[in-house]
């Protein structure tokens, strides 16, 4: 152990998903643990560890952005050590070590775990390079919660065993790999001891949790366990359309806990795009399923994202996918133009689609989906809702916050005006009375 710690400033940039930011927490809790001085920017920081995103190509931009700048700080005597970690250092392992020499420790996701050895390692002048095996990305243990007090990510598994053609995920984070139920109920019963009030459950595919532990899908068997803790909300991410189970729905909808709210990244509607992407189903299929989860939910909240200009898609197919999102009528909506990742089999199909044109199909469905939004919006005028105060807004003179149909993080916020101080955290009722750029605006009850 080094000494002086407590001297020695240590800052933390994660990029990404919720998933990496639970990484981020874990290393953040052995650091501040080993008595390094957590700091909250990156520009205060010693040392300073960059825990990347490298799943598409804008991440992987932002992610060697940041590398760069804190190479800039090093330069300039600010930053003394730089450290990377994550997907982008997990995806081009020898690239990092090649063409970023200013950095002083590169570590795989499987070596998350050695961080602190890390930190002393390059504190001592020594430059570290090591990954590891991902099978060895350690998922439990001691937290350092990044999130506002009142929610947190949970995460029930890592890793994809989909394989679709567009993603890179499986060769980052190798096979799918539930945690016990044993394991996450005691991690979520600290949190909620610690204040939580909203747990978000993560993983790559969060309905396919336990197949690989239990031998079968045990998403319901999990929720069961954490609906009986002292929490308010237990929201779902990214639950695959194919496992979306009768027994999973029906607790969707009986259990005032879970929040009536499905994040069901579905990509596209067309057959022949969804099965080159390694996907199932069409769109009379997908159609079946949402009037299904619509019909046994009610009050349900959908999500879902799309991907425009895969290899050989048509303009008649991206006409098909633009028609369904308008019929669906899906209450949140993210569209992305694909991305020709390093090593995917879709890097290397027939047929690609002119990038200009795979972007301006995105922002054809993007601009749908506003109008969409504005019309649901003003419908919700008079009517009201729970919401969780998330802050203060000086500018606008109001609050702002979620109600369940928010996702933290993804969907936006609610703003609105209330009769006493407020403090972050508290649920509140408010009554919606105008829609100002697309943000709903509410008074307190």
């Amino acid at each position: 152990m080094a000494e002086n710690t407590d001297k020695i400033k240590v800052g933390m940039v994660s990029l990404g998903c919720p998933k990496n930011q639970c990484d981020a927490e874990l290393m953040l809790a052995k650091i501040a643990d080993a008595g390094y001085k957590v700091v909250p920017e990156a520009g205060l920081a010693d040392v300073v560890v960059i825990n990347t995103c490298g799943f598409i190509t804008s991440a992987k931009e932002e992610a060697i952005e940041e590398i760069m700048e804190a190479i800039s700080r090093k330069n300039d005597g600010i930053n003394k050590r730089i450290i990377v970690t994550g997907c982008l250092a997990q995806r081009y392992q020898q690239q990092m070590d090649d063409e970023f020499p200013e950095i002083d420790g590169v570590l795989g996701i499987g070596r998350n775990d050695a961080i602190v050895e890390t930190i002393e390692r390059v504190l001592a002048g020594e430059r570290v390079i090591d990954f590891g095996d991902v099978k060895d990305h350690d998922m439990e243990g001691k937290r350092a919660q990044t999130t506002l007090a009142h929610y947190a990510y949970l995460r029930i598994a890592d890793g994809c065993d989909n394989c679709c053609t567009y993603c890179a995920i499986p060769q980052i984070r190798g096979r799918f790999r539930s945690r016990t139920v044993e394991n996450i109920v005691e991690e979520a019963k600290k949190l909620v001891s610690d204040g939580v009030r909203e747990l978000v459950l993560v993983a790559q595919d969060t309905t396919r949790y336990g197949e690989d532990l239990y031998g079968r899908l045990a998403l319901t068997d999990l929720l069961r366990e954490l609906t009986k803790l002292d929490v308010k909300w237990i929201r779902l991410l990214y639950c695959y359309p194919e496992r979306m189970t009768d027994e999973l729905i029906d607790m969707i909808a009986k259990e005032p806990k879970i929040c009536k709210y499905i994040d069901l990244p579905l990509q596209h509607c067309n057959a022949e795009i969804l099965r080159d992407m390694g996907r199932g189903g069409d769109r009379e299929s997908l159609t079946a399923l949402i009037e299904k989860l619509r019909a046994r939910i009610p009050g349900l909240t959908l999500r879902t994202t799309f991907i425009t200009g895969f290899p050989g898609e048509t303009e008649e197919q991206f006409t098909e996918l633009a028609e369904f999102a308008n019929d669906m009528k899906f209450d949140r909506l993210g569209c992305f133009a694909f991305s020709a990742e390093d090593g995917t089999p879709a890097e290397s199909f027939p047929d690609q689609v002119d990038e200009r044109e795979r972007e301006h199909r995105s922002e054809i469905i993007m601009e749908q989906q506003e109008i969409r939004m504005t019309d649901a919006m003003q419908a919700l005028i008079g009517t009201e809702t729970e919401v969780v105060c998330e802050g203060y807004d000086r500018l606008f003179e109001m609050y702002f916050g979620r109600d369940a149909s928010y996702a933290p993080e993804i969907d936006g916020m609610i703003y609105f005006s209330a009769k006493r101080r407020l403090k972050t955290g508290e649920f509140v009722k408010i009554r919606f009375k105008d829609v100002i750029d697309n943000n709903l605006i509410g008074k307190m009850l």
